[in-house]
């Protein structure tokens, strides 16, 4: 989770599908426009492409699920993605109100605002991939052990590992209890948080956190066998050899593996180098070098899931906010291919209060929807590359995206990636097919600086700190999308042109 980050209102339907123009071979900033050629074999034999990216998303803390804001947020990206499962921080924390005792010391046990989370998620066709966190302030063994974040969650280890057994057990059979160990079995349980890092007070950190989670992965199938557990949730691709390590020696039940990484991480903390690897490729080098130690492990096969990821883990809004999001969403996609069973954006959303109350709708947030409800470029992004196929051809392109759909259509994403902060141009490409049928039916879909980008129209009005509802409402235009635009072969060719920093996606029946 960030070592930091924020919003809402009606749109909620129709709005993206937005074209934009491409580029397909590198694309980085360049100071004039440049012209390439990508030359594309429909006929090429395809592979799967699964749509790892859009399976999970974070959220903020638990409690937050049950606003309206966040309610709605969730409802619109679930409109535009295969979003199937979220994650969320502090399910125990004490806002929660799942753990009490009595004078005697005796366990007391509240389920009513943990019914009405999951209830809310349900009933909205998302289901729970639970973080088992944090530490109810009275079973903490350090009741001073606060994490700075705003909401002043407990790190510390319990005071007593037999109590946290039972409330694991407790919590546990109170869900299979309420939706049915069928529904239940189909969820995720992760311990913990990050503990490699200040999330976790525990001395020395990995055999106290080892200890957790054996004893967490121990009372879980206890009240089922079938539900899934798994760990370590450590930041910056950390332990995950040593984890897997540990529970085949102990014999301890895994059903999967799980970490975070972030574009701004340093290779330091990453790779112990001292390398410079660009924000565009951090992700998933990182996510080589933990396939790797999967697949070199006692437990090859075991599901990886990445339970965050996103371009920074700091609040900059020329990344998060920007147009920056969409080509690298679309790079990220095309690098991690194949490196991953499920990749969790962080976050569908800035209502989230890490940092404390929101304080403008645009701060360099995690999520793809502002505070207001203001889609970010980042959203319509999600919206675009929802649209590709799950098959995968080949490309001799590192700037784009080859796919086929279950009916028959080629889908393209192009992008023209240019790093935060540098200028960038244009460029002008020609997709050149070969092996493509008589179909030539043609649109394109853009996000770039004249289609989905409200960040133009917040700066245009001065940055209010809180929009008026006339302005509120032109946000919300500015943000929307448009329709896609036709296109014409050119014989074999198809030419168009990217901005830089723009994300197109092409459709060819």
């Amino acid at each position: 989770m960030p070592r930091s980050s924020f919003g809402r209102n009606a749109f909620r339907v129709a709005l993206l599908l937005v074209a934009a123009v491409l580029p397909a071979t590198t694309l980085r900033a360049q100071s004039t426009a440049s012209s390439v050629t990508v030359e594309i074999n429909a006929a090429a034999e395809a592979k799967a492409f699964p749509h790892f990216w859009e399976q999970m998303f974070g959220s903020g803390r638990a409690i937050l699920s049950l606003r309206e804001s966040y309610r709605q947020d969730l409802l619109a990206v679930k409109q535009i993605t295969g979003f199937q499962y979220v994650r969320f921080h502090a399910i125990f924390h004490d806002e929660v109100g799942l753990y009490d005792e009595d004078a005697a010391g005796r366990a007391v046990y509240n389920f009513s605002y943990i019914d009405q989370i999951y209830d809310g998620l349900l009933q909205n066709h998302v289901r729970p991939y639970v973080e088992l966190s944090f530490m109810p302030r009275k079973l903490a063994s350090n009741p001073a052990a606060i994490h700075p974040f705003w909401y002043k969650q407990n790190v510390s280890p319990p005071v007593d590992g037999v109590k946290w057994e039972r409330l694991i057990e407790s919590f546990a059979r109170h869900l299979v209890e309420r939706y049915g160990e069928e529904e239940v079995a189909q969820w995720y349980f992760e311990v913990w948080n990050e503990p490699n890092i200040d999330f976790w007070a525990g001395e020395p950190k990995e055999a106290t956190y080892f200890d957790l989670y054996d004893r967490t992965a121990r009372a879980l199938k206890s009240v089922s066998p079938r539900l899934r557990v798994g760990g370590p949730a450590t930041a910056q691709a950390a332990w995950v050899d040593r984890f897997i390590l540990h529970t085949a020696e102990k014999n301890v039940p895994v059903d999967f593996v799980s970490t975070h990484v972030y574009g701004n991480d340093l290779s330091t903390d990453v790779f112990g180098t001292k390398e410079e690897i660009p924000r565009s490729q951090m992700v998933c080098r990182a996510a080589r070098k933990v396939f790797d130690q999967v697949k070199a492990s006692a437990r090859p096969d075991l599901p990886i899931f990445w339970s965050e990821y996103n371009a920074s883990y700091k609040n900059e809004p020329e990344v998060t906010d920007a147009l920056y999001m969409g080509p690298w969403l679309a790079d990220t996609i095309r690098q991690c291919d194949g490196l991953g069973t499920s990749w969790s954006y962080w976050t569908f959303s800035d209502v989230f209060e890490e940092q404390g109350v929101v304080k403008q709708p645009f701060y360099g947030g995690f999520g793809i929807i502002a505070a207001g409800g203001y889609p970010k470029p980042a959203f319509h992004a999600f919206r675009l590359l929802h649209l590709l196929g799950d098959r995968r051809l080949p490309v001799t392109s590192d700037s784009a995206l080859v796919t086929r759909r279950a009916d028959g259509a080629l889908v393209i994403a192009l992008w023209n990636l240019v790093p935060p902060g540098e200028a960038g141009a244009s460029r002008n490409v020609t997709l050149h097919f070969t092996g493509l049928s008589h179909a030539r039916h043609a649109q394109m879909w853009r996000l770039d600086q004249d289609h989905g980008d409200v960040l133009p129209a917040y700066e245009q009005m001065g940055h209010p700190i809180y929009p008026t509802a006339a302005q509120h409402d032109q946000l919300l235009r500015a943000a929307s999308s448009t329709p896609p635009e036709k296109l014409k072969l050119r014989g074999a060719d198809l030419s168009v042109v990217l901005p830089p920093s723009g994300l197109a996606v092409i459709e060819i029946r």
